[in-house]
């Protein structure tokens, strides 16, 4: 196999960036059950990567179904793992991530920012204290002047330091969150078909484009802190979710 050079990668989400050129490898390579995956050295020197972080994407894809492992052959590709989805829900994309995988050139207007107590349900969320202070982001991602996800994000306010006033906010959240040293690694969500609160609605003409779809998530760093809770509507006649199910 030929090494692969590809531009660098985060080292936020390294492992899963690799599991999903492992992805489109074997999909390029019309690999198909009982195939044998990329070995760790040879997923290595392809992708540039350490052989650990080789072996944390091949075992992700493991955890997923898509390979499975016999012991003194190697890993080969399962009858699932022919199956593929656009967005599947067990991804963790950000926001923006996600709008751009779909074809949108998403711009973001900010709303409102404050620096407040954590509400009771805040602070059980991110697992801190009532009242300890959280930034509150409000924020609308629209494209052609159509609204798409109406998000509220909440941040222990020691993640983010410094002046509230001097960041950008329209910028990616997981980003800023990374440069911190809080890189987000996976996520908890819960999903349900909503109306946005009626006051929102009012304030920003956004009105008969429900129901939407809402997911609470709470994103936790590779530390295993909690260091967002979002709570994103999405539109619900332009974006859906998929998934694979199996025995």
């Amino acid at each position: 196999m030929m090494s692969d050079n590809r531009s660098p990668r985060p080292q936020r989400s390294l492992p899963l960036a690799v599991r999903d050129d492992l992805l489109r490898f074997m999909d390029e390579q019309q690999l198909g059950p009982g195939d044998q995956a990329p070995t760790e050295a040879q997923a290595s020197q392809m992708f540039g990567v350490s052989r650990s972080t080789a072996r944390e994407a091949l075992r992700l894809l493991e955890q997923d179904g898509v390979i499975t492992v016999v012991h003194g052959r190697g890993r080969f590709l399962s009858a699932a793992g022919t199956l593929r989805v656009e967005r599947p829900i067990s991804k963790f994309e950000s926001v923006t991530e996600m709008l751009e995988a779909l074809g949108y050139e998403p711009k973001s207007a900010v709303l409102s920012v404050e620096q407040a107590p954590a509400s009771a349900q805040e602070a059980s969320d991110l697992s801190i204290a009532q009242d300890d202070p959280v930034i509150r982001l409000f924020r609308l991602r629209f494209t052609d002047d159509e609204a798409l996800i109406y998000s509220v994000d909440v941040i222990p306010r020691d993640f983010l330091p410094g002046p509230i006033a001097h960041r950008d906010w329209s910028g990616s959240l997981t980003t800023a969150l990374a440069a911190q040293g809080h890189a987000i690694v996976s996520s908890v969500a819960r999903l349900r078909a909503v109306n946005l609160p009626r006051e929102v609605e009012d304030r920003y003409s956004l009105h008969d484009l429900g129901p939407w779809l809402l997911i609470e998530e709470t994103c936790v760093s590779r530390s295993g802190q909690k260091v967002l809770y979002a709570q994103d509507y999405h539109r619900g006649d332009q974006m859906a979710f998929n998934v694979i199910r199996r025995r």
